[in-house]
């Protein structure tokens, strides 16, 4: 036989004697583990068999090292799952609840596909610290009862633990969406979020907004509360009387504390704009204050949706009958003033500004504020800052001037150019500036975002959170910058959520070295989290 011949054959040999063997990987995507949870996927195995080969698992051993407090950690769960790790309500194939560092499955499971998924879950004691973390490594499969496949364990640091906020179904309310955060005088955490009652649909419905205290920075929550609730209003019933768009601004120098909604009365015909009578429980009309003639010129029920503004002088524990302050910040040409949600902030005068969002003469959308000087008695709106914009939110620069991060149209499906839209005010919205990284820098989906200013051991920071990507609400990542919003470096990039969820999120400080992050995620519809600061900053 020629020499290249043989070496042919030898190298295809060696290919198969590789390709007969057993290949397994294990893989874990960024997520919370939330407390009190079942199925917290914390990683999952690939295994692939030769093709006609009869394979079976027979063990499984995995590593819990690197977990603060595996006491914490009440069962370790494996089940089958699908190719994302995903899949994970059937029964579990092996469960363990005596862990300690390192551990084993005993078990024998015949493998009838080439391919299969094996996930690992964890079920976290409902109390679980926040900030701790869950590490888990698959270290060695055990195939035929003999053959050992080594995995190197790959993951140093584990999956933040998080809280679970809001789950489907939970007080009787179908979806809670669009939360927003901030912290008291008091240092209380208050979360707020539309409550919506029989569907995952926005604005007309059955919504009212809700909120939830904790007094221990975020390691408990009180009872949902309803806060805006216009009920039965008009002789129509409360699917005619949504509340939606929900942002709440904490007035550090009083205490006040103010949560503004957007409530739509009734329904207005998408093609004239006119308001629909006779309405009841069964009419099946629905429109969106966005969508065609929603929201119309003018500043009455029936002509637009309202802008409502409630405030607690107790640190959230009771709140006031609604004040409606449409006539007095909406121009009547335009067909829309709305919150945009989130959290507003008090400036270094004590001016208190919400972030807000309108669809002008014309019917386009727009971004601005909505501000008051004498502590929340009467509000005034600024002009327009950019064009096909519209969910915001404002933080105040070091030199006093005002910058707004916006939702930008143009960005849906967009690879490049790509960004979210930033301008920036030194008068409060009267004349606006575009900054230098706006429409070019901090990419997106078209979804929300929040942005947040912190003051961590004399540095001034930016928080900015949003899905990090420009096709999907995924990839949810906290981001720095430490120069008043010129750069994001990668570094300080922090991702919480990598399968995501609709995207929305808020970001408070809780202490010095710590910030509160809410987002809807993908194991909770809102999620809850503490992030230390000196994991970023190192």
């Amino acid at each position: 036989m020629k020499p290249l011949k043989l070496l042919l054959l030898l190298v295809f040999q060696i290919h198969g004697l590789y390709a007969q063997k057993v290949q397994i990987t294990f893989q874990r995507p960024v997520l919370p583990v939330l407390a009190g949870m079942e199925n917290n996927l914390t990683g999952f195995i690939r295994v692939i068999k030769p093709q006609g080969q009869k394979v079976a698992l027979t063990g499984i051993s995995y590593s819990l090292s690197g977990t603060t407090d595996i006491k914490e950690v009440e069962r370790v769960s494996f089940k089958k799952c699908n190719a994302y790790g995903g899949g994970l309500a059937g029964k579990a194939t092996a469960f363990s609840s005596h862990l300690s560092e390192e551990n084993h499955f005993r078990l024998y499971v015949p493998l009838k596909e080439d391919t299969t998924y094996w996930a690992f879950t964890v079920k976290l004691d409902a109390q679980a610290d926040l900030l701790h973390r869950i590490n888990l490594n698959c270290t060695a499969v055990e195939v035929n009862g003999s053959e050992q496949i080594v995995l190197k364990p790959v993951y140093a640091e584990g999956l933040r633990v998080g809280y679970p906020l809001r789950m489907a179904g939970q007080d009787g309310v179908n979806t809670s969406r669009i939360p927003g955060l901030t912290t008291s005088k008091k240092g209380t955490l208050l979360a707020i979020y539309d409550a919506r009652w029989n569907s995952g649909r926005d604005l007309q419905g059955d919504i009212d907004i809700a909120l939830n205290r904790s007094e221990d920075g975020g390691q408990t929550w009180q009872p949902m509360q309803r806060i805006l609730d216009q009920k039965e209003w008009g002789g129509l019933p409360e699917k005619f009387n949504g509340v939606s768009d929900v942002c709440i601004l904490a007035d550090k120098r009083s205490g006040t504390i103010f949560v503004a909604g957007l409530w739509m009365h009734g329904i207005l015909d998408r093609n004239t704009g006119k308001w629909i009578e006779g309405l009841t429980e069964d009419s099946p009309q629905w429109i969106h204050q966005w969508h065609a003639r929603g929201s119309q010129p003018g500043t009455g029920v029936k002509e637009t949706c309202q802008f409502l503004i409630t405030r607690s002088e107790d640190d959230g524990k009771t709140w006031s009958e609604p004040v409606n302050i449409t006539a007095q910040t909406k121009r009547p040409e335009w067909w829309l003033l709305a919150p945009a949600p989130g959290h507003g902030i008090t400036l270094q005068d004590g001016t208190l500004v919400f972030p807000t969002q309108g669809r002008d003469k014309e019917g386009k959308p727009f971004s601005n504020i909505t501000y008051s000087k004498d502590g929340g008695k009467t509000w005034t709106t600024s002009n327009p800052a950019y064009s096909n914009t519209t969910e915001c939110m404002v933080v105040e620069l070091a030199d006093g001037s005002l910058m707004l991060n916006m939702r930008d149209n143009r960005n849906h499906g967009v690879k490049s150019p790509n960004g979210r839209r930033i301008c920036v005010t030194k008068d409060l919205g009267q004349t606006w500036t575009e900054h230098p990284t706006s429409h070019a820098v901090l990419t997106e989906p078209t979804c929300m975002a929040s942005i947040h200013r912190h003051d961590y051991k004399k540095k001034s920071l930016l928080a900015f959170m949003n899905p990090n990507s420009y096709r999907a609400r995924n990839q949810l990542t906290l981001k720095f910058s430490l120069d008043e919003g010129m750069t994001w470096p990668e570094k300080y990039w922090l991702l919480l959520d990598e399968w995501g969820g609709f995207g929305y999120s808020c970001i408070t400080s809780i202490d010095q070295e710590t910030l509160g992050v809410v987002y809807e995620g993908s194991g909770a519809q809102i999620v809850f989290q503490k992030i230390k600061l000196s994991d970023i900053f190192k």
